[in-house]
This record gives structure tokens, sequence and C-alpha cells, in this order.
């Protein structure tokens, strides 16, 4: 049939399945050397100006999860400050380029969200670049697989997830208020492992639970504020911490329904909506994307 295009449309086939090639990539990671490639939504994702005029900061979005998302914000018409690591300018320099040839105002920042000191810097920058911060979204992340399990998790390990994964989301929380105004949004990246932690992530899932109950109870506090906490709980993603993290990548997502695992593209979406005025009556859920992993 002419124009049939089911196999894009099923989402089992509409992206690569394992088996990948064994991938190993040093800390944190690269997009360019990964085989398939991510997807980010390059080619797909159409903006409908939801978040038009609005400034967003997003953390750890030179990548996977945060460039799709930058992108993303940027089709839908709003400025994006976002953070990255030194090491990864080169990444952060591909994020920018998708903003600009959105037609909208990206500030890229090298920033180490564990320390205090950098995360004030960092509010204090997005608020000289845009005057305001609309949406914040807590992505950044960092996880490293032990699966000698407890005894392997060093003190120097346990203290860079957590400060990584939860101070940093405190800090910018915290200090971003005073900023975001009514109608505002706090977006935090949360996980499949906040529910079923894998032992060999041990320290990162519980990174993960304590994100959902931030979430919940920023929410409340917030709600008469008229500003927004939501999270999105992603399932396997395919980005640059797969092969810098795991020891195994070519069987990576195969054990989610779907058979895959997510590419970038196919979570941006739920931080759209989250961040738009559609969802004005939704604040303190976790929208979980997991490709059919049944949550509680």
């Amino acid at each position: 049939m002419a124009g049939d295009n089911r196999d894009e449309q099923n989402p089992v086939t509409k992206h690569p399945q394992p088996e990948f090639e064994q991938q190993d990539q040093a800390h944190p990671g690269w997009t360019g050397p990964m085989d398939p490639p991510p997807d980010h939504g390059e080619e797909s994702y159409q903006g409908s100006g939801l978040l038009e005029g609005r400034k967003a900061l997003v953390t750890g979005g030179d990548s996977g999860i945060g460039r799709a998302v930058c992108l993303a914000f940027a089709r839908e018409g709003a400025d994006v400050l976002f953070t990255y690591l030194p090491e990864e300018s080169e990444e952060a320099g591909e994020t920018s380029r998708h903003i600009e040839e959105a037609g909208r105002t990206p500030v890229a920042v090298p920033c180490d969200v564990r320390e205090e000191a950098q995360c004030e810097r960092l509010v204090e920058r997005a608020v000289t670049e845009f005057g305001r911060i609309d949406i914040l979204v807590n992505n950044a992340a960092y996880q490293m697989s032990q699966p000698d399990g407890i005894s392997a998790i060093t003190t120097e390990q346990f203290d860079r997830v957590v400060r990584t994964n939860l101070y940093s989301m405190f800090w910018l929380s915290k200090m971003a208020l005073p900023h975001i105004p009514q109608g505002g949004a706090i977006l935090n990246s949360a996980s499949v492992q906040a529910y079923k932690p894998s032992p060999h992530l041990l320290d990162y899932a519980m990174t993960k639970g304590a994100i959902v109950t931030f979430t919940q109870g920023l929410a409340q506090m917030l709600a008469s504020d008229g500003i927004r906490v939501n999270a999105v709980a992603p399932g396997p993603v395919w980005t640059p911490l797969i092969p810098a993290t795991l020891p195994d990548t070519t069987t990576f997502g195969k054990q989610s329904p779907l058979g895959r695992p997510a590419q970038p593209a196919e979570m941006a979406p739920a931080y759209v909506f989250l961040a738009s005025p559609q969802a004005s009556y939704i604040t303190g859920e976790i929208l979980n994307a997991t490709g059919g992993t049944p949550l509680p």
C-alpha cells in the first residue's frame, strides 16, 4: 500500500533493537562513536509553539535525554540555557547548533553541578541572560555499574552519585525558585530504577527513589505559588551514559516489554508536555516512560 508507514509507527520496530555491538567508553561518554547513533529528534521532532517565549534551564543538555529536551524545547519556542562538563564541549556545540537552527537562543555553560557555588553561578547566569527561569529541568545524572555489589561501591563513587543526582537538584530548585514566575515548572529526571532497582546500580537507584519523593513533596509545597513540579521516569534509554557506565551494551533494553531501549527523542515529548500550559492541572506526578514495564 502506497504510503503505508505502519512499520515506522510500530513501537517495537520503530527504533533499533538489540543485540548491539559491545561498546566501551570512558565516562562521561560521547555520542559520535555510538552504534546505532542515538536519535534526539533531529529529523522527527516538530514543534507547535507550546513553549513560545519561555526561558528554560536544563542540566546535562549536551547529549542524551538532555539534548533531546533542549532541541524539543527550542522547536516549541523556548530559549535554552544548558550545562555540560568541560570535556563535553564538542557535544555541547552540537546542542547549541540545534537550538540556533530552531531560531532560539542557546546558552551553553560548563558546570559541575556537584559544586554548590557552581550551581549558584549557573542560576545567576540564567537570570542575567533571560531575566527569569520559566522551566527548570534537573536532568544531569551520574551512575556507575558495580556488579560486585555494595562492597565495590567506594565512598568516592557514592558521594559523586549523590551530589550529582540529589544535591544539585536541591540546590538548583532552591536557588531558582525566586526567579520562577507563577505558571513556571520544575521537571526532574527520575528513572524506572526508583521502583525496580537493579542491584548493580544500587546507589544510583537509591537517588532516583529520592527524586520521586522530592518531586512529590516539593509539588505540594509550591502548588499555592502556581509553580508545578513533576518528574519523568524513563526506562532504558540509549545515551552515552550506557557505554560509559555499563559493562554489557549488547542486550541493553531488551528486557523491556517493547524489546528495545528508548531513543532520547522518545523522552522529550514527556518533558514538553509537563512544562507546557497544557499540563496546568498536573503537579506532583511521575510520568513513567518505561517501554511497558509496569510500575506502582
